[in-house]
């Protein structure tokens, strides 16, 4: 009978260890999550702009092919990845996240240079490839999603991971694991609610009461201009995030000017504000990453479109 006693007393000690183990876990998520939160509204606001024009029945599922893909680049390819190099090779995890900002910068700047050059796409004829091959152009529209979301999930990892770092490999899979599920339902959740509130108001404007059907109407006019909002918001959270990935990591290389003059305006204007220090401290250090991300997107833009061009142009001549 105290044979059956002990052995009770070990499996207590064994359950209330791994609920610790389990508390320590969710704690540790929490953290990583939360220190990765500025980028996670920078992928929710860039999503969104993937399915405007789409049919309204195809939005959801569009969504959910994003999010599938965006759960597959963090889980299958970015947290493997991103944990053999924190084992062996952990500085090779700021060239290689500093790739993917650059690629956001240019990105975001590529989009700013064809909306001021007039070389937006046409929406008339983006319906119209949508018509013409329906399953290709979601095809279309889920990849360039999944790439760019492959981008910020990898900062997103990347962030978590460093708050973990002094984990367990297998505790550090775990949390990494836990914040990619948590993290990739909480954007595309919203992201869901976020495209279909237009139907929300339209089932809304339908109803009896006055007031609820007003309610309703006012949702539909005016999710077009969210939309568009987000989509604006989008194409700068790309720059501002691309631009602070570069700055971060040319200062853990060794090259502190740059990082150092954000960081001291970032202060400057802190210090002088007051109460709202604060958010105009950190609005200065977003300008600032803004900036740096424009500047290198641009000259990305230069090279990879108008110098072809030119080269083009003297061939011909």
């Amino acid at each position: 009978m105290s044979g059956l006693f002990a052995l009770l007393d070990d499996v207590a000690a064994l359950v209330r260890l791994t609920t610790a183990s389990l508390d320590d876990i969710a704690g540790a998520a929490g953290r990583a999550g939360a220190k990765a939160a500025g980028v996670v509204v920078d992928d929710a606001a860039v999503t969104p702009r993937y399915v405007q024009g789409l049919k309204p029945e195809r939005e959801l599922s569009i969504i959910r092919r994003i999010a599938t893909g965006s759960l597959r680049n963090k889980l299958l390819i970015i947290l493997p990845v991103a944990l053999l190099l924190s084992q062996f090779a952990p500085w090779l995890l700021t060239p290689i996240l500093m790739v993917g900002g650059a690629y956001l910068c240019y990105e975001g700047a590529e989009k700013i240079w064809e909306s001021l050059a007039g070389h937006e796409p046409d929406p008339a004829e983006r319906d119209e490839a949508a018509a013409a091959d329906p399953a290709e152009h979601e095809k279309t529209v889920v990849s360039g999603a999944v790439r760019t979301d492959f981008i910020l999930s990898a900062e997103i990892m990347v962030i978590a991971l460093n708050e973990v770092a002094a984990e367990g490999l297998v505790s550090r899979a775990v949390i990494l694991a836990v914040v990619a599920v948590a993290i990739t339902a909480l954007v595309y959740g919203v992201v869901a609610l976020i495209v279909k509130m237009d139907d929300a108001g339209l089932a809304l404007a339908k109803r009896g009461t006055s007031a609820v059907s007003a309610f309703g109407r006012g949702l539909v006019r005016a999710m077009p201009i969210v939309l568009s909002v987000l989509s604006t918001v989008g194409i700068a959270a790309m720059v501002w995030v691309g631009g602070h990935i570069l700055l971060v990591g040319v200062d853990e290389l060794g090259f502190h000017p740059p990082y150092a003059l954000v960081h001291h305006l970032e202060v400057l204007v802190a210090d002088a504000t007051g109460a709202l220090g604060g958010f105009l401290g950190w609005l200065t250090n977003t300008i600032g990453s803004a900036i740096v991300g424009l500047i290198v997107g641009a000259l990305i833009v230069a090279v990879l479109h108008l110098v072809p061009k030119r080269k083009k142009r003297t061939e011909h001549s």
